[in-house]
């Protein structure tokens, strides 16, 4: 657990200080100081409000017996199935939400277990069993107990910054030193402006794939059922593979939150994947519920 967090920690730096980095080679040290200070603010924002507008990015909609769960049998066990698990990971109850979306996914969000949310689409219920939706709500509460749900909004949101870095430098700084001479040639910059994003997304997937193993696992002895997991996985796996999600697609940054990659028209395992292989995941689950 310690060295998970050690690693984290490391990569979370390293975002950092190629931001700080980006923002000196294109403004100097005052573009180094701008570009420091838009990450704090943005760090500040993501911290206190990314739950709320990732939500209601996806227009999902709040389930509690507050709300009314009418007839709906499936919202009514839904909810039931999220406050068994919170507490047998000894979590508070968190938020319960539900998003109109074909595609089987879910996702946790919020800066801390005391304000998290735990998020399921329509197509996720229509798909999985019960006991197979068990174990993915599992997995997400492993992320809020490791307070995942922080960690993975902050680097996006300094990684979606660097990607806008290099026309923000040139704006402020005109890619020039203090001393007025310019500091990169204009092919420098612009080679800056799409190597710096690429790595930023490179330390970010890094970071989720570490995670997502570690919530598999956690989210096996929450639920004590690895193997509900790991056909869960496999049947998100194949239909997110077929089957279009407009948000995510619209909203990539927040491909990275999802149980399975959501995005179309990639290679879900290929290098650039902000998730591991479901091969392996499934492997590792069932090797736990083999032991």
């Amino acid at each position: 657990m310690f060295d998970n967090w050690l690693k984290t920690a490391v990569l979370m730096a390293a975002i950092v200080a190629l931001f700080g980095a980006v923002g000196a080679a294109l403004g100097g040290s005052g573009g180094m100081l701008i570009a420091l200070v838009l990450a704090g603010c943005m760090n500040v924002y993501a911290y206190w409000f990314s739950d709320k507008a990732v939500l209601k990015m996806y227009g999902a909609q709040e389930v509690s017996p507050e709300n009314n769960f009418g007839d709906n049998l499936k919202l009514r066990n839904y909810y039931n199935m999220v406050k068994e698990l919170a507490e047998n990971a000894q979590l508070p109850m968190p938020k319960v939400y539900v998003m109109d979306e074909a595609q089987p996914n879910a996702f946790a969000t919020g800066r801390n277990p005391e304000h998290a949310a735990v998020a399921a689409t329509t197509g996720i219920m229509q798909v999985l069993s019960e006991r197979e939706l068990r174990g993915v709500m599992a997995h997400e509460l492993a992320h809020v107990k490791h307070r995942d749900t922080l960690i993975s909004t902050i680097s996006a949101t300094i990684a979606g910054a660097i990607s806008s870095i290099g026309t923000f430098g040139m704006l402020f700084g005109g890619g020039r030193s203090d001393d007025g001479k310019r500091s990169v040639s204009p092919v420098v910059a612009m080679l800056m402006m799409f190597l710096a994003p690429m790595a930023a997304s490179l330390i970010q997937m890094a970071i989720s794939r570490s995670r997502e193993f570690e919530a598999d696992r956690v989210g096996a002895e929450i639920s004590r059922d690895p193997k509900a997991l790991a056909s869960a996985l496999q049947k998100i796996s194949d239909y997110a593979h077929q089957i279009h999600n407009p948000t995510a697609e619209a909203h990539p940054e927040t491909g990275q939150m999802m149980i399975i990659n959501p995005l179309a028209g990639v290679s879900f395992d290929s290098l650039f994947s902000t998730h591991p292989k479901t091969e392996e995941r499934v492997a590792r689950l069932m090797a736990m519920a083999n032991i």
